[in-house]
This record gives C-alpha cells, sequence and structure tokens, in this order.
C-alpha cells in the first residue's frame, strides 16, 4: 500500500518498484470512472487513475459524527484548527456557525474522492469530455475538490455509504454561507454546491436485467433528497424516506463533470475478466472475418491502430455490416457511405472492443455496438446502457457509451453487427 504525507494509507497499490511485499487485502469494490476504455489517455498513475480499487484498511480510517454546537467565530474555534479534528462547519451568518464534531470509527474504512490533488483525497478525478481525450483541455471544472467521501464496514463490506463533500488537508469540511442547508429537530444537513447525485439500478446489475433508477443527490450528512430543479439551485429536494445512500452492485454517482460507477466485489465476481474480453475478440478473429468489397481478412484490434486500415473493421450504423476499409459507396456531398451489402446510406465508424469489464451486465459475445461511437460489447450490455440517463449540464440527462462518454444517436443508441464470416 502506498502511505500518503499525513501517514495515513491510499488504497492505490504501489507503482511498480515496490517490494512486493503486501499481503492480499480484503476487496471493498471498485469506482470506475464512466468513459474511458480501461485506462487514462495519459495512463493511470498513482491516485489519478480511470478505476479505483478499495481495499480494507490495515487500521480502521472512518469517522462518525460526535458532537455539535453553536459558536460566533467559526475559523478561530477549536475544532476547526485542531489538525487532528474531523469537523464539518456549516455557516448560518458572518457572525455565527454550527459546528459538528467527528470522532474515530473502528467500525469502518473512509475513501476520499475529488478534484484535488492533496493527500486526504484517495482518488483524483478530472472532469471527462466525450471522445477521443487525447488533446482535450477542461477550461473550468464543475467537480468540487473535495466532492465525497464513502464509508464502508469493515465487518459487513456490503454496507458502503456515500455522503456529500470530503474532509480537507486540515480535516474540516466548511459550507458556506450561501450553501443549500437546514435543521431538523436538532440536527444539522446540507448540500454542496453541485451536488452529488446517486442512481440505484432497479433490479440486479449483474444479468442485465436491471433497469434504470430515478436520480437522487445525496447530502453532507448521508440523506437522500430528490434532484433540485436545477443542478446548483438553493432549494433543495424533497427527502425521500425509503431510499439510502447504501451503494449497491451497479450505483452511478455523478459529480457534475464525472460519473462513476460502483462494482461490489460480489458482482465483480460475476463479471468479465480482461482476459475474459480478450479471449471473445480471438474468437472472432478466429472466424477471419471478410470484408466483402477488399476481400480482405478484418482484425478486431485491442486499441485501434490509426495506420492498420487495412485490417481495421468498420461499421455501417444503419444496418450493421461489418466491412474493411474502401471508397466504395462515397457520398461526396455528405460523407455518408452506401452498404455494398444492402444498399443502405449512412455514416461508417471504425469499430474497436470495449474492454472495461466493469461496464459489462453479462458475458458473451459481442455482437453489438453504440452509435455513433462503434465500442462493441455484449447484447444487454449494450442496450442497458443505451437506456441509462446520465446527468448533463444544470438539468439534462443524455445516454452515453460508457466506454467513452459520446452521447448515443439513433432511435436505439446501438447497432446489431452482421460479420461476413463463419458466425453467420
Amino acid at each position: 500500500m502506498v502511505k500518503r504525507t499525513d501517514g495515513t494509507e491510499s488504497p492505490i497499490l504501489a507503482e511498480d518498484g515496490g517490494d512486493g511485499h503486501d499481503k492480499p487485502r480484503l476487496r471493498y469494490g471498485e469506482l470506475v470512472i464512466l468513459g474511458y476504455n480501461g485506462y487514462l489517455p495519459q495512463g493511470d498513475r498513482g491516485r489519478r487513475r480511470s478505476k479505483f480499487v478499495l481495499h480494507k484498511r490495515t487500521e480502521a480510517s472512518g469517522v462518525k459524527r460526535s458532537k455539535h454546537y453553536i459558536v460566533q467565530s467559526p475559523q478561530t474555534s477549536k475544532a476547526i484548527l485542531d489538525a487532528n479534528q474531523h469537523s464539518i462547519s456549516y455557516t448560518l451568518s458572518r457572525s455565527q456557525a454550527v459546528i459538528v464534531e467527528y470522532k474515530e470509527d473502528t467500525e469502518t474504512d473512509m475513501f476520499q474522492v475529488g478534484r484535488s490533488s492533496e493527500s486526504p483525497i484517495d482518488f483524483v478525478v478530472m472532469d471527462t469530455l466525450p471522445g477521443d481525450k487525447k488533446d482535450a483541455k477542461v477550461m473550468q471544472s464543475t467537480i468540487s475538490r473535495f466532492a465525497c467521501r464513502i464509508l464502508v464496514n469493515r465487518c459487513e463490506p456490503a454496507k458502503a455509504k456515500i455522503f456529500a463533500a470530503g474532509f480537507d488537508s486540515s480535516r474540516n469540511i466548511f459550507l458556506g454561507e450561501k450553501a443549500t442547508k437546514w435543521q431538523d429537530n436538532v440536527e444539522i444537513d446540507g448540500l454542496t454546491t453541485n451536488g452529488v447525485l446517486i442512481m440505484h439500478p432497479k433490479g440486479s446489475f449483474c444479468g442485465g436485467s436491471a433497469k434504470c433508477g430515478l436520480w437522487r443527490e445525496c447530502s453532507v450528512g448521508g440523506d437522500v433528497f430528490s434532484l433540485r430543479e436545477s443542478r446548483s439551485a438553493q432549494q433543495k429536494g424533497q427527502p425521500i424516506y425509503d431510499e439510502c445512500n447504501i451503494l449497491q452492485d451497479g450505483t452511478l454517482i455523478d459529480l457534475c463533470g464525472a460519473t462513476l460507477l460502483w462494482r461490489s466485489a460480489e458482482g465483480l465476481q460475476h463479471s468479465p475478466t480482461k482476459h475474459d474480453l480478450e479471449k471473445l475478440i480471438d474468437a472472432i478473429n478466429a472466424g477471419r472475418p471478410q470484408c466483402p468489397v477488399g476481400l480482405n481478412t478484418l482484425v478486431i484490434p485491442r486499441k485501434v491502430n490509426i495506420n492498420d486500415k487495412m485490417n481495421q473493421p468498420y461499421v455501417y450504423l444503419n444496418c450493421g455490416h461489418v466491412q474493411g476499409h474502401h471508397d466504395w459507396g462515397q457520398d461526396e456531398n455528405t460523407g455518408a457511405r452506401r452498404c455494398p451489402m444492402c444498399l443502405e446510406l449512412g455514416p461508417v465508424v471504425t469499430l474497436c472492443m470495449g474492454l472495461e469489464p466493469a461496464f459489462y451486465v453479462d458475458v458473451g459475445a459481442p455482437t453489438y455496438a453504440f452509435n455513433p461511437c462503434g465500442h462493441m460489447a455484449t447484447e444487454k450490455t449494450v442496450k442497458y446502457w443505451a437506456n441509462v440517463e446520465i446527468p448533463h449540464g444544470t438539468n439534462g440527462f443524455q445516454a452515453v457509451c460508457p466506454f467513452c462518454a459520446t452521447p448515443l444517436d439513433g432511435a436505439t443508441g446501438y447497432i446489431k453487427l452482421i460479420f461476413q464470416d463463419n458466425l453467420d
């Protein structure tokens, strides 16, 4: 494990060159960022990666609510100045705030997610842009520096709870005067500026029978509410008493700029591995699919190689026929192509395998592809994600390809693939 500057552990395994003596730790689950096909374009490094594995820590790192009180000058209060004291400050006015102190909890491990690269953040998450991200730059991020925290029960790993906001380097959380906050009897709670949204799937994520649930907002204290009218509106939504902040396999977490998928350790046992996906690619390639125009053998790549146009397969998005690179049937005005097999006119895109196993809802042949990006996956996987609405903008939603975050096109958002090989 990696030791941080404050002496606590990071759940990220050490980079190559470690002593290799760490014993395998219990895996709680994984957080996977939607829009990446198994890795970041510039490579996974330390706490900045496309997938975060949560392991049981050597010693408990969780905290729980202890006591609260009102102070006149929060910036100079003892709890705020004490670097060893976890606390949340709810500013009511310039001269009054409620301080909630937290104490160590030996029954939980805490993991924090956010844009900040400071040591309290276990998983550094940046804004996700759709499509090819090699040269993409975000001018102004909408993700909070200390976005959220997850507390996992060390004895019951299935109880992984999410809370809005994370503790900073001084172990404090500040909700300013303009932040949405409220008091319910003696308890105080609040929302972060752009909010932390969660969506629990209805049904089992593994198996492909799940449906997209309703998006909710999670508070700093962990309660669940309906969505605000817009992302940063001052008025909170209605409390949802029959739902909770416990993550389940397939729960989506939206941080307003990036969306994370939670996969439980149990759920991952029923999901394909990367090796399984590579074997499926090999099985298709073993059928020696051919281009009906060039009559050359097509090879589905693990990564798209722009220099290998001869063997690279392409799919006609209006009909699903898979062919090689050729200029037959191209419309000079629109750039669309007429399929030589069925004469359907439409766009053509490079075909590429979806290689992030966590996004798959079942194990099987990759017979479908997302429209318009061309990422291949199983039928159930493609159809599941095509019906999942991901938050977009201040109050919009859109279905995207989980492997590249490209918004889906067409009536369905996907196409059934038709190969010219021995599989037909």
